[in-house]
């Protein structure tokens, strides 16, 4: 070796490269000024000659090996250096023509990581992963990825025969973040994260916010052009910022698209192919709004997406990412909403994942006590991190900027807000109030809605959680955690608990039926028969009961106060009888604009246990429907039922009509009210009730007032949700009283 390059070695730094221990390959790697010219070195291990063609003197230089495991270097008599390639003699005789990824100076900028680390970089997507881009030039692949504990960061993949030691990262100057730039590297080319360890071991990691993953079993993530879909539905976002969701219909769908779209041969329909059977589905039910279970990429189908790998990726089960986003371009023109199950509460332990990225505890806490969920056996977020706190509220607003999405439901709020969820005593770590709240993930939740509503008019969030926490969809400014709707899942677990009695001692369980109205108003709901459960199934009886079970469980979910869910499955059994149920709500807005104010909904009968018989009112400013609701297994004849004025009732639907399976009891003419006084009610009718079954009735008052005298009655003005706060909290803590001290009323 010439003496002069011999003194220039750096063989400690050499060694580092060579047993891939390097952070800061640049300071070594590629093209140096010197004293006597510029060095330039490269290490391709299995190289037998590497030569080195300079551009610009348009002359060819053949390098010096100066480690044997492929480590080259010369020494230029000339003052600069601006291009240069290397053809690299491998020993199998191969030649290979490479441009050096030391000559290229990262995209990331200080401030991308001030804000970062400050957990406010709301567009992180577009800097970290892997982003196929144009640099001095030069078309490549820039990746970046956050390891602050890792030894050293190399992206591997087939282009470098998944090889360590040959694309090994730079650490940037906030000593957190890696950074290289891979000349000549396109699209869809398979590649993972080496990452050198502390302890020495290296493991291989998918790419936190890569925006394709391959399709189960395997695990690498794909690099992908910059999207070249061109999105139509311009007029569908304009007119979202317009929406007020309280007061319009919201019949969500829920689907699952591994089942929607198997083939019978096992394999998958592609998003697009979906696209026409999804929306004649959804059409056909009434939906306005379709939910998607998590279509971020998971490896296990057994996890229905809830064990999320590629938090960026929706899954290439069925196609691209573009694919996906031609599906939801194609909901948008028919007026159908999209929201997404999004898991932001936990994530698996996969070996590929997020788990130990680094060789620490990157993203959860090192303590079990607070950083595992026994119950799933996963890995719980750690929220007090702004690293990860930012992670995940740019991969939330991610789904809604790319992706077009109108909602986010967040998948088990509870598990997030507890810190005792799913375990026991002892094995949970109390805030530093000493109590079970976790403080951080209610702080990442506000943060979150906070900056989603700024951001997305329009664009709703939907918690899934059980608990009594206070104010999930309250304000933010008034302490609320700022969500738009939560699901009612108490409603949803006291109905299904009733409903699983037989007919016979319901009657010991009425209060089921009506203790959701109690606390109704203190929060925007949703009532969801979802994915969870399979809704036959907790039906008692024979099949025809069970069915009659079901089509009176619909009505009430539809005549209930609150936005409506269902899973695809549910309905199977009683499509004809769902599409006309769903059609009616539709049309019908006493049913849903006053979902918010309780001057939409009015109690008839909700003490007739023994009968097991409910009556209710639904309402508006100008409409009125009357709900009579039976789950006895028993006929009613001549039945009287209290009315809200005189006037003319038209029974509009009925769930034993023999087009619909039953035996058609109904109705069929209009009933005018007396005066009979029923139900307290000064004017009533007599109607004949089918066994386990529903009849909604349109009310029309009478034109002409009655001679008699009649005590005359002003309608209230509805009252704004807002003010009414302080007497709902008042009520339901009088109504938590009374049932503390068994009061007989609740129990009827």
């Amino acid at each position: 070796m010439d003496k002069k390059l011999y003194k220039l070695m750096n063989w400690p730094r050499i060694e580092s490269i060579v047993y891939s221990e390097e952070d800061h390959p640049s300071e070594i790697l590629g093209a140096h000024k010197v004293s006597g010219g510029i060095l330039i070195q490269t290490y391709h291990p299995g190289a037998k000659d590497v030569y080195i063609y300079d551009k610009a003197s348009n002359t060819e230089y053949r390098m010096e090996l100066v480690d044997e495991e492929g480590f080259f270097a010369i020494l230029l008599p000339q003052k600069a250096v601006k291009e240069y390639t290397y053809s690299v003699v491998y020993k199998d005789h191969t030649e290979k023509e490479i441009i050096d990824p030391y000559l290229f100076k990262t995209t990331v900028t200080k401030k991308d990581l001030e804000r970062f680390h400050g957990g406010i970089h709301y567009e992180a997507y577009q800097k970290f992963g892997a982003h196929i881009t144009e640099i001095n030039g030069v078309k490549g692949t820039e990746f970046v990825v956050w390891a602050p504990n890792a030894i050293r960061v190399s992206v591997v993949g087939d282009f470098n025969h998944w090889d360590g030691r040959i694309h090994q990262m730079e650490r940037l100057w906030d000593g957190e973040v890696f950074s290289l730039f891979v000349p000549e590297l396109s699209d869809n080319e398979l590649y993972k994260f080496e990452v050198k360890m502390k302890n020495g071991l290296t493991v291989l990691k998918a790419d936190p916010f890569s925006r394709c993953q391959q399709v189960r079993p395997y695990t690498a993530s794909i690099t992908q052009s910059n999207s070249e879909f061109k999105w139509t539905d311009d007029k569908y976002l304009t007119e979202r910022e317009k929406k007020n969701y309280h007061m319009m219909p919201m019949n969500i769908l829920e689907v699952y698209l591994t089942s929607f779209g198997k083939k019978e041969d096992g394999s998958f329909m592609n998003y697009q192919e979906m696209t026409e059977p999804l929306i004649a589905k959804l059409k056909e039910r009434g939906a306005t709004h379709v939910e998607f279970m998590p279509v971020m990429e998971h490896p296990l189908d057994e996890s229905l997406g809830y064990q999320v790998l590629g938090y960026y990726a929706p899954t290439s089960r069925f196609g691209t990412p573009d694919d996906f986003k031609a599906l939801i371009n194609s909901l948008h023109k028919e007026g159908i909403g999209v929201i997404l199950d999004w898991v932001p509460s936990h994530f698996p332990k996969d070996a590929c994942g997020l788990g130990y990225f680094d060789g620490t505890a990157l993203y959860h806490c090192e303590d079990p006590r607070k950083g595992e969920q026994p119950e799933w056996g996963t890995y719980v977020f750690d929220y007090g991190r702004k690293e990860v706190s930012n992670y995940l509220i740019a991969n939330g607003l991610y789904w809604v900027e790319e992706f077009h999405a109108d909602g986010i439901r967040f998948d088990a709020v509870s598990s997030m807000l507890y810190l005792d969820y799913g375990r026991r005593n002892g094995e949970w770590v109390a805030n530093i109030y000493g109590g079970n709240e976790n403080l951080e993930a209610a702080e990442f939740i506000k943060h979150f809605n906070s900056i989603l509503h700024k951001k997305y008019k329009g664009v709703i969030t939907i918690a899934e959680e059980a608990s009594a926490w206070p104010m999930v969809t309250g304000e933010l400014n008034e302490g609320g955690l700022g969500f738009d709707f939560k699901w009612n899942s108490g409603w949803k677990n006291d109905f299904y608990e009733y409903i699983s009695y037989d007919p016979y001692f319901r009657s010991h369980h009425h209060n089921e039926l009506t203790f959701s109205m109690i606390y109704q108003y203190c929060e925007n709901f949703i009532l969801p028969f979802s994915h969870d459960d399979v809704l036959l199934d907790k039906m008692p009886g024979t099949y025809d009961e069970k069915i009659a079970n079901l089509k009176a469980s619909y009505v009430y979910q539809m005549t209930h106060p609150g936005k409506k869910l269902n899973f695809m499955g549910n309905d199977s059994v009683t499509e004809d009888f769902v599409k006309d149920l769903n059609a009616l709500y539709l049309s019908e807005k006493a049913l849903y604009e006053w979902d918010a104010l309780p001057e939409g909904f009015e109690w008839i009968n909700n003490i007739a246990s023994k009968e097991n018989i409910l009556v209710f009112l639904r309402k508006n400013k100008t409409d009125t429907v009357l709900v009579v609701l039976n789950f006895a297994n028993k006929k009613y004849e001549q039945y009287k039922v209290g009315v809200p004025f005189e006037g003319k009732y038209k029974e509009i639907f009925c769930s034993d009509d023999e087009a619909y399976g039953g035996k058609g009891i109904r109705n069929k003419r209009v009933k005018t009210s007396k005066k009979e006084e029923a139900d307290t009610r000064e004017d009533s009718i007599t109607i004949d009730i089918a066994p386990l079954t529903a009849h909604i009735f349109k009310c029309e008052r009478a034109a002409t007032p009655s001679t008699k005298s009649v005590k005359k009655t002003t309608a209230k003005k509805p009252v704004s949700k807002k003010n009414l706060k302080a007497e709902l909290e008042l009520k339901y803590m009088q109504a938590e009283e009374s049932i503390a001290k068994g009061s007989e009323r609740i129990k009827e």
